[in-house]
């Protein structure tokens, strides 16, 4: 069952077209990631999705309820943890959660079990009624998407959730997401300029650039498109034109004394490779990443980032407004 569904969704501003015709459906308890380098896109198809910016042109719904004819039903229906922190820190993790069941209108007798639910679920309950100004930053995170469920969304919006914080506490963080999704069933979209962590969570990837959805797959399958392993050969005049002939090799790049190969099994085939390339200095072998399936078909990395395009998708939308746009 889809959650979320756009058809040709667009959006311009003036000459200017953000996202150009996105189709996507993204299904019950699934977490999907949205990548893509700044300004290509993705901040303006969220922000769409969220009904902060009206789309120019196209359809999308959440949960059944289309994002332009029903904007308050949608925003009932999904839940939002952005980049920056956003707890109120003079108030204890139980209260804020409180006042956020409150403002979703949940009774009484469901507020007091939905919370417990989500302590419980995020490891807090021990700390529920300290400050939240005492937390630690992945305490705070766990809160605050422990807030953004609280009120059962069909979709949770998850901006770059583990940005700033140490390898172990981006770990338990990961857990976490995945343990929500399967326990509250409840789709997930997230993004992060953390590839390896998009591979290791996501059900599925969409890359966007130019405004367009250029590749959608699963992390595993996007990376066996790059057609075999990745063999780096540090060496001064390869033949290429004998190189590229071989029948195992997929594609060459040969730049500044660095050659790279794409090649199916480099393990059976590596001896004979460097056989018929002379002065080779050293030698490095990898399967493919999906940072490697990125820059191929995006032509830079996910953090080469520009200053005015840096931040949470949520102050690029407020930039945006503030243009008038």
């Amino acid at each position: 069952m889809a959650i979320i569904e756009t058809r040709k969704l667009t959006k311009s501003y003036g000459s200017i077209q953000a996202v150009r015709g996105v189709d996507l459906s993204i299904e019950k308890g699934e977490i999907f990631g949205l990548l893509g380098p700044n300004g290509a896109g993705k901040t303006t198809t969220i922000g769409m999705l969220c009904t902060i910016i009206r789309p120019t042109s196209g359809s999308a719904s959440i949960a059944g309820y289309d994002i332009v004819q029903r904007p308050s039903a949608v925003r009932s229906k999904v839940g939002i943890v952005f980049q920056d922190p956003t707890l109120d820190t003079i108030l204890t993790g139980y209260e804020n959660l409180e006042l956020h069941a409150r403002l979703y209108g949940i009774t009484s007798a469901l507020r007091k079990k939905r919370i417990s639910e989500m302590l419980q679920l995020v490891d807090l309950t021990d700390r529920r009624n300290d400050l939240t100004r005492t937390y630690s930053g992945g305490m705070r995170r766990r809160l605050e998407m422990a807030r953004g469920l609280l009120h059962r969304p069909a979709a949770l919006f998850l901006d770059e959730p583990t940005l700033g914080l140490d390898p172990q506490t981006r770990a338990r963080i990961w857990d976490y997401i995945r343990k929500m999704a399967r326990k509250e069933q409840t789709t997930v979209i997230l993004t992060t300029h953390y590839m390896e962590e998009a591979d290791q969570v996501c059900d599925r990837v969409g890359i966007i650039d130019h405004g367009q959805i250029i590749a959608l797959n699963a992390p595993g399958n996007l990376k066996e498109s790059m057609g075999g392993d990745l063999v780096i050969i540090r060496t001064k005049e390869p033949p290429l034109v004998k190189i590229k002939a071989l029948p195992y090799v997929r594609e060459v790049k040969f730049n500044d004394g660095v050659l790279e190969i794409t090649m199916k099994d480099a393990h059976l085939h590596l001896s004979g490779l460097l056989f018929m390339i002379p002065g080779v200095e050293c030698v490095e072998i990898r399967v493919p990443t999906l940072s490697d399936v990125f820059i191929k078909l995006t032509g830079h990395d996910i953090r080469d980032d520009s200053a005015e395009d840096s931040g949470s998708w949520i102050d690029s939308v407020a930039r945006y407004r503030q243009k008038g746009k």
